[in-house]
């Protein structure tokens, strides 16, 4: 099951650095967002762990350490909020230049 999740979060990273890696500024934001969602992932999965049983399977009376939980939640309501932002900034930049291509871009100091 371990190396199902692993293999699963390193595709899913593999894919947010492809897409954000692109020109296009849209695909670009999703690629971030799926980033994220990978480096929660790997963050969780990782941290969740507390000795011989792992967190959400087996025996119910065994708790898993909440920390790693909490700081996940924390990290997604700020990845939300960041991509909320990168959401605005795009609206306007394709609105003012007709078009979501990077090379079609110039001028953003002015």
């Amino acid at each position: 099951m371990e190396l199902l999740t692993a293999l699963a979060i390193g595709l899913l990273f593999a894919l947010g650095l492809y897409q954000f890696l692109r020109r296009n500024l849209i695909r670009s934001a999703v690629g971030l967002i799926i980033l994220s969602n990978a480096i929660n992932l790997f963050l969780l999965s990782t941290g969740a762990y507390r000795g011989l049983v792992p967190a959400y399977v087996g025996d119910p009376l065994q708790h898993s350490d909440a920390l790693p939980q909490a700081l996940v939640l924390t990290a997604v309501v700020i990845s939300m909020g960041g991509f909320a932002f990168i959401t605005a900034m795009l609206s306007g930049i394709v609105h003012r230049y007709r078009s979501g291509d990077s090379d079609d871009v110039s001028q953003l100091k002015g």
